[in-house]
């Protein structure tokens, strides 16, 4: 018989980073990250940067607020990103004739020299991060993450459609 119990796996008292989910995660994409980037010095590209010009590889003349909720990331922080991929010359801005205040972002030709770079690196990191594990595994921690994701999202909307209590004390990660 199935129930809808679901254990807790961390208690107050005895919670320690080095066994959190989450920390581990962010140790690990810390990781991937810090290989990425110094495979991708040689394009003279840092996250800030490879991240933004993968993005709008795969979805050319997106616009820069689109980008930002996208990658998850705050517009100003992305604005100096791209600021700095515009200096180079990888990526190009034109405003919209509909609406003044969107920009649409676009690669130049260099742009897309340098970008085809990024997916052959990721996947030289992701593969090296994930040595020794089986088909099965690989598989298995895909659905396991993806069911955390769809379980933080649900957390997500309930709480935009439930009111909090004024009395409730702030919270902290």
């Amino acid at each position: 018989m199935s129930s809808n119990y679901s254990p807790s796996f961390y208690e107050a008292g005895h919670y320690r980073p080095e066994q959190s989910v989450g920390y581990l995660m962010n140790q690990v994409l810390s990781s991937i990250i810090a290989q990425a980037d110094a495979q991708l010095a040689t394009y003279k590209l840092t996250y800030v940067q490879w991240v933004p010009l993968f993005k709008l590889w795969m979805s050319e003349g997106i616009s820069s607020a689109s980008l930002a909720r996208d990658i998850s990331i705050d517009p100003a922080a992305l604005t100096r990103s791209l600021n700095r991929l515009e200096i180079k010359g990888l990526i190009r801005r034109e405003r919209s004739t509909q609406d003044r205040r969107v920009v649409h972002l676009s690669l130049t030709d260099a742009g897309r020299d340098v970008v085809q770079h990024v997916p052959g690196v990721l996947v030289n990191v992701l593969n090296g991060h994930l040595q020794g594990f089986s088909t099965e595994e690989w598989t298995l921690l895909l659905q396991l993450l993806q069911r955390m994701l769809g379980n933080g999202n649900a957390m997500k909307q309930l709480s935009k459609s439930s009111p909090s209590p004024a009395s409730a004390p702030p919270t902290s990660i």
